[in-house]
């Protein structure tokens, strides 16, 4: 536990040494935790921008209004549409390059006309180990990240959320809908849609950490792996089938190996 605290204080000393920043907020557990430590160290001086946009769920958006809200914190909503963006709809595997990039530029934007001296994101240490083309955007426009910087796990963070009293220490890890695409299908918004719709019955169901993956109109399910016997129970299979055939997916299927992250990069390392 002192590692851990010594890695607070260096967190917490990187972020004075900033005397400003943008904070790259999106409500999940490392965004939440870097800018609440950020506001705690910089008052006023740590603003939150978050994107809004098609692939990012009404529900996450709201949550991240009202933790800005309860903790007085001035919180940016910026209109980041990644549709928009030219080659991101036809999902390559640098696609959360192509989005990244465009929003960096837009938090640097909003940082600058607030007179703010950096933009910082939440990445972490276990992002390190996975297929993270988005990283290549924060290092190309100076995008500090100070959970990296001090060398905080996942881990790490839930322990030190919880101390601090943040309800998302133990939130379930989330990344934008378009993740759930299959490199090389086409996104759109009906299908971010679906997918939306699927995640959210999950949870409403009593699932803790969910993903329905895309293919065409197949959808893969993935759910921790103790959870697997719950999701099998015939009444909740016959519920889900029903409901996600009334989304639109003519096949619902269950992944057996359960959640994992970034399962869509594995046929990456395989090529």
């Amino acid at each position: 536990m002192e590692m851990v605290n010594e890695k607070l204080k260096q967190l917490q000393d990187n972020l004075r040494e900033l005397g400003s920043v943008a904070i790259a907020f999106s409500g999940g557990v490392d965004s939440t935790f870097l800018l609440k430590v950020a506001h705690d160290v910089l008052g006023e001086r740590a603003v939150a921008v978050t994107a809004s946009s098609c692939s990012f769920p009404e529900r996450e958006l709201e949550e991240a209004r009202r933790f800005c809200q309860e903790n007085r914190i001035r919180h940016v909503v910026c209109e980041s549409e990644e549709l928009d963006i030219e080659g991101f709809r036809q999902n390559p595997p640098n696609r959360c390059y192509l989005c990244k990039h465009e929003l960096f530029e837009k938090i640097w934007a909003i940082a600058k006309e607030a007179g703010l001296a950096a933009v910082a994101e939440g990445s972490n240490m276990d992002d390190n180990g996975d297929y993270r083309p988005g990283l290549i955007a924060v290092k190309e426009l100076n995008v500090r990240s100070p959970l990296r910087e001090a060398g905080l796990s996942k881990a790490e963070i839930r322990r030190l959320s919880k101390e601090l009293g943040l309800s998302t220490w133990d939130k379930q890890s989330f990344a934008c809908l378009s993740s759930r695409f299959v490199y090389g299908e086409t996104i759109d918004e009906v299908k971010l849609g679906m997918v939306d719709k699927a995640e959210q019955l999950l949870l409403d169901m009593g699932f803790h950490q969910v993903r329905v993956r895309i293919h065409g109109r197949i959808a893969r399910i993935e759910v921790l792996p103790e959870e697997l016997p719950d999701l099998l129970e015939p009444k909740v299979r016959s519920k889900l089938t029903a409901k996600l055939k009334e989304f639109g997916f003519s096949y619902v299927t269950l992944d057996l190996e359960g959640y994992r992250m970034g399962s869509m990069n594995e046929t990456l390392k395989r090529d």
